[in-house]
């Protein structure tokens, strides 16, 4: 089943239902902590608190398996 988070729905289809909020999940985090939340919309597989920053881990394209942390103002536009 894909996730869409309540981000990705407010600016592509406001009247889907969404299944997260990342605003709420990174509230939640400890600083320099993370949690496995993908994003179908977006792309992205992870939130995280880094250094008190909201983080979303994106995919490299030509890297399987390997990431990068984006700050949420890069992926959110």
């Amino acid at each position: 089943m894909a996730d869409f988070s309540k981000q990705w729905c407010d600016i592509n289809d406001p009247e889907m239902p969404w299944d997260f909020d990342v605003k709420e999940v990174f509230n939640k985090l400890e600083l320099n902590t993370y949690e496995n939340w993908i994003c179908e919309g977006f792309g992205f597989g992870a939130i995280g608190n880094i250094n008190g920053d909201c983080m979303l881990l994106m995919p490299i394209d030509d890297e399987p398996g390997m990431g990068q942390w984006l700050s949420y103002d890069e992926v959110i536009r």
